[in-house]
């Protein structure tokens, strides 16, 4: 048996996070992960190149049933902190839109910050080494893997939620929640794209790859202005991996095809300008082409010379590409989804300690709890935050 104060379950970035976090105090901090190297989900993100912070970050970018709940552990630790760590080591990185830091390089440099302050933390990263169960005892708790057996003061859950199976994503977290009397939320896949049913899927075939800035808004009027994509399978980009979050199964999105430029608007300046020319000729100056031919194909709008539109067509028009519906299929699920949503109830633990309030000495960080931020580096924020914020507890 090996005892170390403090060990943790899972090489990701909440439980790297916390583990340097932990060793820099004096602890001894074993981390054990079943995949082959730490970080798998870092590495794959951002197209490899890891959004790794939102610069924007705060409490109202997280979806929890307990909305405060974030509040602490971002406040204590910001993304600004985070950016400071990362320019000691001398990361190279860039700013895209709203705040999202991306690296120049490859995601591969974050791992490798995180490994190297965990090695000047004096902590023990094990890997290739699956959890087979968790026990309570009178000086701690005993986690039993495959090979070994360690006892510890203070177990930190850092394994994270469903997505992405191929990586190794396993449910144990939750299972350990539920062992010891924490209250699990039902998650499911979000950051994810859509799928479409038969009718849309023959619609809009052959549309693959094309981008459109829009406006996309849920049932319950939550709304991103981003751009959307189309898929084999249905609808992607920006926009829809955000709505999905806050989307539920039979709902359908409203989609604004054209928010900067009112149709009604663009049909008078297009009247004065070019009214012998096609509908479908102007539409194409503001939309793609294939997207206008696949509406004239289905008959969804109809082409015309402008200046033979009438006003109840102008009113269609806008009805129709201002709140164009669509009601998906479902999702692409955990396969491609980036991150889960629910997981273990945020009013079981402690907001500033991340410690369980029924199980001392046993917390839960990342993923693997009721917190799930905006597409942009919201999630790995909220990981370095809530890492920090336990490595200091333990």
């Amino acid at each position: 048996m090996i005892f170390s104060d403090v060990v943790i379950i899972g090489a990701g970035a909440a439980g790297l996070m916390a583990a340097a976090t932990a060793g820099y105090r004096g602890r001894s901090v074993t981390v054990v992960d079943m995949g082959k190297k730490p970080g798998r989900k870092i590495l794959i993100s951002g197209g490899g190149r890891c959004n790794f912070t939102n610069e924007n970050a705060s409490p109202e970018n997280y979806l929890c049933q307990n909305p405060h709940f974030a509040k602490s552990a971002l406040s204590r630790y910001s993304a600004q902190d985070f950016i400071e760590l990362v320019d000691r080591h001398g990361l190279n990185y860039h700013h895209k839109t709203i705040g999202q830091l991306f690296c120049d390089n490859s995601a591969k440099d974050i791992v490798d910050i995180l490994m190297t302050e965990c090695e000047w933390a004096g902590v023990d990263v094990v890997m290739r080494s699956e959890v087979v169960s968790v026990n309570k005892n009178e000086t701690g708790y005993e986690v039993i893997t495959a090979d070994e057996s360690y006892q510890c003061e203070s177990l930190i859950i850092a394994s994270g939620g469903l997505t992405m199976p191929k990586l190794g994503a396993s449910p144990i977290g939750y299972k350990v929640a539920e062992q010891f009397g924490l209250k699990v939320l039902p998650t499911i896949a979000a950051l994810v794209p859509f799928t479409l049913h038969d009718h849309d899927k023959q619609k809009f075939d052959g549309l693959s790859g094309i981008s459109i800035a829009t406006e996309v808004s849920s049932e319950d009027g939550t709304k991103f202005k981003e751009n959307i994509l189309f898929t084999h399978r249905g609808l992607s980009g920006p926009a829809i991996l955000q709505i999905s979050s806050f989307w539920r199964s039979g709902q359908a999105v409203t989609i604004n095809l054209l928010p900067e430029s009112p149709i009604d608007k663009l049909i008078n300046e297009w009247r004065e300008s070019s009214g012998q020319k096609s509908l479908k000729n102007m539409l194409s100056t503001v939309l793609p082409k294939r997207f206008i031919e696949a509406l004239l194909k289905q008959k969804d709008i109809s082409d015309k010379a402008i200046n033979q539109i009438s006003n109840d067509e102008v009113t269609y028009l806008s009805q129709y590409l201002h709140h164009w519906q669509i009601k998906p299929n479902g999702t692409e699920g955990y396969r491609t989804a980036e991150v889960t949503l629910g997981g273990v109830d945020t009013d079981e633990i402690s907001s500033k300690t991340f410690e369980a309030k029924k199980a001392k000495g046993l917390f839960f960080i990342g993923e693997a709890i009721d917190v799930t931020g905006w597409l942009g580096g919201y999630n790995f924020q909220f990981a370095w935050s809530s890492g920090v914020a336990c490595g200091q507890a333990v």
